[in-house]
């Protein structure tokens, strides 16, 4: 149960002054609906009333305060009918004259509220109109008794449409008194060390800023806050962690004998990292508890054979595995990688994706269940409730960004203590690994296998195009393959479509029928059937929009041409690169782009040209864009958090992780007074269900 004194936190919003039930309706969309959400609702700006001149003397545009006496109201003729015209009323006192300016005004209120010959103190920016002072819309205009109640510097929070900023601000101040004083979380020596204030005192100093320093993410009221928060989410991944240790699981013991007949039939050796990789699972799945592993490979590096590894162990030993692919091209394609060499170990195996249907899809089903099948792979069609295996070993999910948790789950809910194999080809940086997936086990593989050739990148300016585009002739000549991305042009995919069409045209003008286009709005089985011909070498150049998908494999294809690179994200930029340079022979990559750049798309377009290594392009790449881009945002499966900003605070998360790892050595059930104290601070962060790993360590 959550303690009583958090009740205030958690009362409804609505309960604050000026929020009624339809402003409660937006806000819950905004920012939550209780009144804690609000207080996690950190100011972006300020308005500092410090600034009070003369009015012969202020500066334009700049936010001053004026004790004035009103003088004359001037309303529009036919107010009623003709809204769009100004109302004005002049102000002023012994240094000058300012108009205060209405829109759309209501006169009957502003006579009240601004009654001729009444003097007010007025507040709003300032600027000049015809060599006159005008503020338009003023933020406060009030008695100097009302005026002087308000916060002299006053904080400027985030809006969304039908929220003002006066409303939202006012409520938020009326919560800060209902601070409930909480027993510390935080160790006290690391309190003095860092040099932060309580809890209670650095909720308050976040919404009374004094400067813009006080803004700033480095703050020691704003670090505070992120390292309780960080501290919040790093708590229950250590206890979901832990709970999974105890999990019964299933004991696999090493299949030498079926991994040494694969190991055979692979046209290449091992690299060091996917040795190591191998090593890990095969542990991982020797021992009693389930496996929840994150294979973390960059582009090309090889983590499908060493999936294979882990889900011949599983079949070894009378189990089955499914490999789950987020798309039917992917699936399809580790269908054919995979398919010749579970055929060569006598191994049976079956590609199930939507596209299965009506007999097929029944009989797919039925051998599935029997146990027929000892090996599945596909799309999100394996998780529907109707799929059933007869005894579901180990789950290997491919691409994890592109899936929700919760469908990651519903695969290994599919037996009794599955064993999951989590891959992703999207380099993470460590801080990002350490907050998405602090619930796994980490097996990184920087290594490209043996034969790689390093890809040339060139950048060049939009302005060469036709060169560009007239020497792919010669590269067809020797028999390769060419991608050519079109940019993102919209969030509009139509928009994206005109774009390779156009491109496509073009580029049809000069090399006639062997140029093809894939995009978005086509249906799967047209996407396939274009990329089958250009694996065939029916077609030479591919024009696609983004929609080429990670980890598609043409080894023929040797150049990549992507126009408007300066518009795609460095990861994107790294993944796109990766489809050239599969194979054997010298490959390039073409950043074509159009200036002038900005210094973040200069540093990206720098960074590719200069380096191939995934791991420290996704480093550079959480430097220039910040955390919430880099995966994907929501997609990616990392948290959203309200005071923590990843990129600013990511030197917290190593402090955060040593001391979780040390608290719940010391405490494990969270019964000393420390313990007690965060357990209140996992409820003030909503994570109650953490609460259930708490009854029996």
């Amino acid at each position: 149960m959550r303690p009583t004194r958090l009740d205030t936190l958690f009362a409804d919003a609505t309960t604050l002054p000026g929020i009624g039930p339809k402003l409660g309706k937006l806000l819950a969309e905004f920012t939550g609906d209780k009144v804690i959400d609000l207080l996690f609702h950190l100011p972006a700006n300020l308005i500092d009333r410090q600034y009070r001149p003369s009015l012969a003397e202020v500066e334009d545009g700049r936010i001053a305060t004026f004790d004035v006496e009103v003088m004359k109201h001037d309303a529009p003729p036919n107010m009623g009918k003709r809204r769009n015209l100004p109302y004005r009323i002049l102000c002023g006192n012994e240094t000058g004259y300012v108009s205060l300016v209405f829109f759309r005004a209501r006169g009957d209120w502003l006579t009240k509220a601004m009654p001729v010959g009444a003097r007010r103190m007025v507040s709003g920016r300032v600027e000049r109109f015809r060599e006159q002072l005008q503020i338009v819309h003023p933020d406060h205009m009030l008695p100097q008794a009302e005026f002087e109640k308000l916060p002299i510097v006053e904080p400027v929070y985030p809006l969304t449409a039908g929220l003002s900023a006066k409303v939202l601000m006012k409520a938020i101040q009326a919560a800060l008194p209902q601070l409930p004083a909480l027993p510390e979380w935080q160790e006290a020596e690391w309190l003095k060390q860092q040099g932060w204030d309580d809890w209670h005192s650095a909720v308050q100093t976040v919404h009374r800023p004094e400067n813009m320093a006080a803004l700033e993410p480095q703050n020691p009221a704003r670090v505070r806050l992120a390292y309780d928060e960080l501290l919040a989410h790093q708590l229950v991944l250590a206890l979901v962690r832990r709970d999974r240790k105890k999990q019964q699981g299933r004991a696999y013991p090493a299949a030498d004998e079926m991994q040494a007949r694969l190991l055979a039939l692979l046209p290449f050796p091992l690299t060091g990292s996917q040795e190591a990789a191998i090593a890990d699972i095969r542990a991982d799945m020797a021992a009693p508890m389930r496996m929840l592993r994150l294979l973390q490979g960059d582009v090309g590096s090889g983590k499908t054979v060493v999936a294979m590894m882990g889900m011949l162990q599983a079949v070894a030993n009378g189990a089955q595995a499914a490999l789950m692919a987020p798309t039917e091209i992917l699936a399809r394609q580790h269908a054919d990688t995979l398919g010749p060499w579970l055929d060569e170990l006598g191994i049976k195996w079956q590609l199930m994706t939507a596209r299965n249907k009506g007999k097929l899809r029944a009989e797919n089903l039925e051998a599935l269940s029997a146990g027929d099948v000892q090996i599945a792979i596909g799309t999100h069609a394996l998780f529907q409730d109707d799929v059933a295996f007869q005894n579901l070993g180990l789950a290997v999910v491919d691409e994890q960004h592109r899936f929700g948790v919760q469908q990651r789950m519903a695969l290994s809910t599919k037996g009794h203590g599955v064993d999951v194999l989590v891959m992703t080809a999207t380099p993470i940086p460590r801080t990002l690994t350490l907050t998405a997936y602090g619930d796994m086990d980490v097996s990184r593989m920087p290594d490209k296998p043996p034969g790689r050739q390093p890809v040339d990148t060139r950048v060049i300016s939009m302005d060469r195009y036709a060169e560009v585009a007239q020497s792919l002739g010669n590269a067809i000549k020797d028999g390769a393959r060419v991608y050519w991305v079109c940019p993102l042009v919209s969030e509009s995919e139509l928009i994206d479509l005109a774009a390779a069409e156009d491109r496509a045209k073009a580029l049809h003008a000069i090399y006639g029928d062997t140029v093809g286009i894939v995009h978005g709005q086509m249906k799967a089985a047209e996407k396939d059937a274009v990329m089958a011909r250009f694996a065939a070498g029916e077609i030479s150049i591919l024009v696609a929009t983004t929609v080429i998908e990670v980890g598609v494999n043409v080894p023929e294809a040797t150049v990549m041409v992507i126009e408007h690179a300066e518009r795609f994200g460095l990861a994107q930029l790294h993944q796109l690169r990766g489809r050239v340079g599969r194979g054997r022979d010298k490959s390039s990559c073409v950043l074509l782009y159009r200036g002038p750049l900005g210094e973040t798309s200069k540093a990206r377009l720098t960074i590719m040209r200069e380096t191939e290594d995934g791991f420290k392009i996704a480093e550079e790449d959480l430097r220039l864009r910040g955390a919430g881009e880099v995966l994907g945002t929501r997609q990616s499966g990392l948290p959203a958090f309200r005071l923590a900003d990843l990129e600013a605070h990511a030197d917290l998360l190593p402090a955060v992780h040593d001391d979780v790892k040390l608290l719940l050595e010391r405490d494990p059930l969270l019964k000393s007074p420390r313990g007690e104290a965060l357990r209140e601070l996992l409820y003030l962060f909503r994570r109650d269900e953490a609460m259930r790993f708490l009854q029996s360590g």
